[in-house]
């Protein structure tokens, strides 16, 4: 979480994975689990479309911050 002003907002980290789209990228975000019975660690991926102004390429280590709603999809943008 990131703390600006007095807000607490969420910042995740993860991948390029498809640039296609004009100022749009997809991140794909991938998260470390835990299984409640087995006590297995386990890999969870989930997608996420953020605002891109600088142009980024498939594979591109990015941090994405929420924001308010861009489009039907976008909540996030790229920060870094």
């Amino acid at each position: 979480m990131a703390v600006i002003g007095d807000k607490n907002i969420k910042e995740l980290t993860g991948t390029v994975v498809s640039n296609r789209m004009e100022k749009t990228v997809v991140v794909s975000v991938e998260r470390v689990k835990l299984h409640p019975l087995y006590q297995k660690r386990y890999v969870v991926k989930k997608k996420y479309y953020a605002h891109d102004e600088k142009g980024l390429e498939i594979g591109d280590q990015v941090k994405i911050r929420a924001t308010k709603p861009i489009s039907k999809l976008k909540r996030w943008i790229v920060v870094s």
